[in-house]
């Protein structure tokens, strides 16, 4: 019998996980700062995500900022609050990654995390696709008691990366989940699906939103010159999210 198919949707807001609920997705991960590749999401925006959804999971990404994995003393404190938070809120479950300066999976790190997240479930992050031996790694996360990972196959996209993650998911032999991720798309799932053998996928399957603003001044950034424009968004469409299903 062939497994179901399970989507996880990067929801960059409560109205994303709204419409990744409708579109079908089993799971989301809820995430601020998207360009920056997700930060902690507030705790307003996770509480307005559980008020308005009712059966789909919520994840929370548990990361301080955007750059690279190796966390300071007090980065690791912010972490381990912010943890706490997503418990005593009952999400379900927490999305993390730490390396070494090395490029190495920090295990005591990672076990002072997963210990703190328990009972939820956790998940580690791309992380993983910038450490130095993906195969060592992944038998540390075994270790460490992580639920699954989450990974490009260490390459810009997954569809790139489908050789490592074949290799993962065979090495995983069902003792954690592999999870594709980055440029997964609805006209690509199914080959990543066949030539891999994962059964779970990330996706954003987010379409443009247009500001309602009437009267707008262009010319005043609110942040990075990168943005392209003041009046669009982007936020989770369920119609893209149902054609991955």
């Amino acid at each position: 019998m062939t497994k179901k198919r399970i989507i996880e949707v990067c929801a960059n807001s409560a109205q994303s996980c709204v419409e990744a609920e409708a579109g079908g997705a089993t799971r989301v991960e809820l995430c601020a700062a998207i360009p920056e590749g997700g930060t902690t999401p507030s705790y307003g925006e996770i509480k307005t995500a559980q008020e308005l959804t009712s059966v789909i999971a919520i994840n929370v990404i548990i990361r301080p900022r955007g750059g690279d994995f190796l966390y300071t003393p007090a980065e690791v404190k912010s972490m381990m609050y912010d943890i706490e938070m997503a418990k005593d809120m009952k999400v379900h479950g927490v999305v993390f990654g730490c390396l070494t300066a090395e490029g190495d999976i920090d295990v005591e790190l990672l076990k002072r995390l997963v210990d703190a997240s328990k009972p939820l479930s956790v998940t580690f992050h791309r992380a993983f696709d910038v450490c130095r031996d993906p195969f060592v790694a992944l038998e540390q996360l075994i270790e460490a008691g992580c639920d699954r990972v989450l990974t490009s196959g260490q390459e810009k996209d997954a569809v790139t990366g489908i050789p490592l993650l074949a290799k993962l998911v065979k090495q995983a032999a069902g003792r954690i989940i592999i999870m594709p991720g980055c440029g997964v798309r609805e006209d690509n799932v199914a080959r990543i699906e066949a030539e891999t053998g994962a059964v779970e996928f990330h996706t954003s399957a987010r379409s443009v939103v247009h500001s309602k603003m009437v009267y707008r001044k262009e010319r005043v950034p609110m942040g990075s010159s990168a943005v392209t424009s003041e009046f669009e968004t982007v936020e989770t469409d369920r119609n893209k999210v149902a054609l991955y299903l």
